[in-house]
This record gives C-alpha cells, structure tokens and sequence, in this order.
C-alpha cells in the first residue's frame, strides 16, 4: 500500500522529543510525539523536518534519520521543495494558522496540528477556510480523542445503560490554550460533539493582561458549558487534577489520575422504601492501552485512503477554539453568560516568549 510523506514543523517537545519526559507515565503509551507517530506507523516516512533552530532540527536527524539537505530553516522552501503528503504543525499557536494555510494552499493533503488550534477566532476561521477550500484532512493534537480508554467511556455513555448523559465534569480546566484546548475538546468529544449554546465563565487572576486586544499570555479558567441538547458541562478548577466524569440519569463514569484509571458506577438496589440507596462500584469495560499519536496518525491514513472524514476535522477543532475565546468574552463581560456561535470576539493571544527547549535523552 502507499505510503505518506510526512515532515514536520515545529521541532520542540510535541514535536519531536516528549517522549523523553513522559516514558512511563502510566496513562500514555509511546510513541507520543508527533515524529515517533509518523516513525511508528507503517504508512508513514518521516522525510524532512523545519524549525527556526538549526540545532534542534540536528538532533531531530540524529535521533529520526532526517537528512542535514531535508532540514529546512524556511518552512515554505520545505513544503515547495519535499511536496509532503502530510505536516505536522507543532509549533506555538501564534504561528499555527499562517503555516496551516500555506501548506493548505500548496498540495498538502493533510494536517496534523498541535493543541490550541489557534490564536484567534480569526486564523481558525483562515484554517477552516483553506482546508475546506482545498480538500485538505485535518486532526487536532487533543490526545484524548484518539485514547482507547476514552473511546470505551463513550461506549458506557452512548451504550444507554446507565441512562441519558445529563452532565459532564472536568476537574482541571487549567489554562486555555495549553490545558483547556484538550479538556474542552474531550468535553465535546464525549457528547458526540453536539454544539453548544452558551457558556459562562471567569479567568483567574495571574500573569496575563488583555491589553487591546492582545492577550500577552494564557490564562486559567474555569466555567459553564451548557450544550444544546441539554447537557451541561462544568469545566472546574479543583485540586483533583486530570479527571473527568460523566453523570447519567442511573450512573456515572469517569477517568481518573489523567485516565491511568477507570471508574463505573450504577444505581444500587432500592431500600425498604422503594428509594434508591445511591451509586454502588461497577466494573469498568476491559479495554486494550493504545498509543493516542498512533491512532491519530492512523486515522489521517485511513482517511486519506477511503476519503472517511477524520476523527477531529477542522470544524471539530474550530469548535474547541471557540469555547476558549468564549470564556473570555464571558470574562470581559463581567462573568456574563455568552452565546453561541460566538460573533466579533477580536482577541488573540500574543506572547512574548522563546521556544521551549526540548529534552534530546529519557
């Protein structure tokens, strides 16, 4: 069968050298960045990289196999010199939508891109713009999505056996971009991706200012998600970390410990009185541990094979984007409640601040 040129953009940790720092995290299974996944599929090759660090971009040849002529300071020259099938964009979001349109424009057929998808309401919709208009597959880095543990919480919702979903909860909503853009990604994931109808929501004080409209950094958050057929989403700030909960009408499931654990509970048997007596312990589906930067890869693969729309296209995407730029406009507002679609929101985010510096050995 074919296989796909991949490169990457962007060279730093999610790009090329996570793995280093998370070898065994019990919720991950390696291969976990965007390099390793293309190096593990089968119907992948890895065959040029570009990043504005010439060093970085040598440890990436040293530890992929990516030729010293196959590195590109200049990611245009890469994409009109290698024609790559697919590209990665692991870069900050500040950059993501100019080069995700480029390679768009320029026959790539499809896209990998780092979490948040982008910087402002403005360059998703230029993203969603350019990949709708050329035909071009896309998948966001919001790992969750492509977690087999995960995919079986959504089994227990969608199974019915616990009753209609009535609410969602996400423990850490964490700061927006980095940590919000997969928590709220999963929320939408595990209500079928239906829209939503408003949200409301406060930022919490810390490094960060609007000034204009110019974020200069990417603040905390925690607030309201109410979708529209009826299910409501509590993105919270709480000590309990990467968990996340589905309550039914007759039970509740969640992740725990950031999915290195399972949790199924159901009504118990009444009391004398015929009351329900509360949720007693179930057991959580067996389930096979699975690489997520595999699966996402995999998934591009096999769309561009049959032409099946992906799994996170970029209208799914754009859809988390907009709940990160809604809880500001909520927060600009007073914590006033917000509804969507979003219409004018102005802010992007704008940091000053240099690459992160990947870590080359475990």
């Amino acid at each position: 069968m074919k296989k796909y040129r991949a490169a990457l953009i962007g060279c730093s940790r999610m790009g090329a050298f996570i793995d280093n720092e998370v070898a065994g995290v019990e919720s991950i299974v390696l291969p976990y960045s965007h390099a390793a996944g293309y190096e593990a599929c089968e119907r992948t090759d890895l065959v040029a990289c570009s990043d504005i660090r010439e060093d970085v971009m040598e440890q990436v040849g040293l530890r992929y196999g990516v030729p010293k002529d196959a590195q590109y300071a200049d990611y245009k020259e890469l994409i009109d010199k290698e024609e790559p099938d697919i590209v990665s964009v692991a870069t900050q979001p500040e950059q993501r939508a100019e080069i995700v349109v480029y390679a768009a424009d320029h026959g790539v057929k499809a896209i990998y891109a780092e979490k948040a998808m982008a910087a402002s309401m403005a360059d998703a919709d230029a993203m969603v713009e350019a990949c709708e208009r050329n035909g071009v597959r896309f998948n966001l880095g919001a790992n969750r999505r492509y977690d087999t543990g995960f995919d079986k919480m959504k089994e227990v919702i969608d199974g019915g056996e616990l009753g209609a979903l009535q609410s969602l909860i996400s423990y850490a909503t964490g700061s927006l971009f980095n940590g919000a853009s997969h928590h709220f990604d999963l929320l939408l994931r595990l209500n079928s991706d239906r829209p939503v109808s408003w949200v409301q929501a406060q930022l919490v004080p810390g490094e960060w200012a609007i000034e204009g409209d110019r974020l200069t950094n990417d603040p905390s958050a925690h607030g309201i998600i109410q979708f529209q057929d009826g299910v409501t989403a509590y993105a919270l700030s709480t000590g309990r970390g990467g968990e996340w909960e589905a309550v039914c009408e007759r039970g509740a499931v969640a992740a725990l410990s950031n999915g290195a654990g399972w949790s199924l509970r159901r009504e118990g048997p009444p009391d004398s009185r015929g009351r329900s007596e509360g949720l007693v312990e179930g057991k959580f589906p067996d389930f096979q541990r699975s690489s997520s930067t595999l699966n996402l890869v995999n998934d591009l693969v096999h769309s561009l094979d049959t032409g099946e729309t992906e799994r996170c296209g970029v209208r799914v995407a754009r859809a988390g984007t907009e709940l990160i730029f809604a809880f500001i406009e909520s927060y600009q507002r007073g914590g006033a409640r917000v509804n969507l679609p979003l219409d004018g929101s102005t802010v992007r985010l704008q940091r000053d601040r240099k690459p992160n510096q990947p870590r080359y050995e475990p």
